[in-house]
C-alpha cells in the first residue's frame, strides 16, 4: 500500500514538474521570439538610416553598414522563421518575410542607382521609406499579437526601452533625411511616418518611463548617460528644420541606441 501511494505521489510530482518545464520552455521561446522581432524592427531603421548618409558621401564604410543592418535583420528574421514558439502563425511569418523581401530589393535598387549615377531616384526611396514603414507597422502589430497569444509578461520597462528603441532608430533615418543636402529639400522620408518633433516627445514619455524603477549602479549609470545623451541632442530633433551639425546627432543616436540595447539586456537578466 505504501508503495503504491508512494508511486502514486511521485508519478503525480514527475507530471507536475514535467507541466512546469514545459511553460518555462514555452514562455523562454516566446521571449526569444519577441527579442528578434524586436531586433528585426531596429536593424531595419539603421540600415535605411546608412542609406540616407550613403547618398551623401558613397563610402565604403557607410555601405558596409547598410549590409550590416541587412544582415542582422534577416539573421532575426530567420530565426523568426524556423522559432517554435508558435508565437505567430506560419501565414504571419511569411507574410513578414515578404514585406522584408520587398523592402531588400528597394534598398539593393537603390544602391545600385547611388553607386552607377552619383544620385538617387528620389521615387524608389521614396517606396523604400514607405516600404520600411509598412513593414515596422506589420512587425509592431505582430509582436503585440504574440504577445497577447503566448500571454507572455514582458517587464514594463523592458517594453518601454525596446519601444524607445525603436523610435530613436526611426528618427535616426529621418533626421538623415533632412541633413542630405541633395535629397532635403524634396524627400522627407516616409509620407505617413510621425514627424520628427512627435516623434521626439513619444521618446520623451518612453525614457520617463524606462528611467522609473530600481537601477543597479551599472544600469543607473548606463541610464543616465542615455538621458544626458538625449538631452543634449533633443532639442535639435524637436527643431529639426534649424542648422545644426548632422555627424553629432547621428553619433549620440547611436550611442543611445548602443545604450537602450545594453540596458534591455540587463533588465531582462533582472527580471
Amino acid at each position: 500500500m505504501n508503495t503504491t501511494r508512494l508511486r502514486s505521489r511521485f508519478l503525480a510530482m514527475s507530471l507536475l514538474l514535467l507541466i512546469l518545464t514545459s511553460a518555462n520552455l514555452r514562455a523562454q521561446d516566446t521571449d526569444d521570439f519577441l527579442s528578434q522581432l524586436h531586433t528585426f524592427r531596429v536593424s531595419n531603421y539603421v540600415s535605411l538610416d546608412a542609406y540616407y548618409r550613403f547618398i551623401g558621401n558613397g563610402t565604403t564604410s557607410t555601405l558596409n553598414e547598410i549590409v550590416a543592418g541587412i544582415n542582422t535583420a534577416n539573421e532575426s528574421m530567420n530565426l523568426l522563421a524556423s522559432s517554435t514558439s508558435n508565437a505567430l502563425t506560419t501565414q504571419q511569418t511569411e507574410a513578414l518575410n515578404g514585406e522584408f523581401d520587398k523592402f531588400k530589393s528597394l534598398m539593393r535598387d537603390n544602391i545600385n542607382d547611388v553607386r552607377t549615377t552619383g544620385y538617387p531616384d528620389l521615387r524608389l526611396v521614396s517606396d523604400m521609406a514607405n516600404q520600411a514603414l509598412t513593414m515596422n507597422n506589420m512587425a509592431t502589430e505582430f509582436y503585440r499579437d504574440a504577445q497577447e497569444k503566448s500571454q507572455a509578461e514582458t517587464s514594463p520597462r523592458v517594453e518601454a526601452a525596446r519601444l524607445a528603441a525603436v523610435r530613436i532608430a526611426q528618427m535616426m533615418a529621418k533626421y538623415s533625411v533632412r541633413t542630405n543636402s541633395s535629397v532635403s529639400q524634396i524627400f522627407q522620408g516616409s509620407s505617413s511616418e510621425t514627424p520628427l518633433d512627435g516623434q521626439a516627445k513619444e521618446f520623451d514619455q518612453l525614457l520617463e518611463s524606462v528611467l522609473k524603477g530600481k537601477s543597479g549602479a551599472e544600469l543607473a549609470a548606463l541610464l543616465n548617460d542615455v538621458a544626458a545623451k538625449w538631452q543634449f541632442i533633443r532639442g535639435s530633433y524637436i527643431n529639426y528644420n534649424e542648422n545644426n551639425v548632422g555627424f553629432v546627432i547621428d553619433r549620440y543616436s547611436k550611442k543611445i541606441l548602443q545604450n537602450l540595447t545594453t540596458a534591455i539586456e540587463m533588465l531582462q537578466q533582472s527580471s
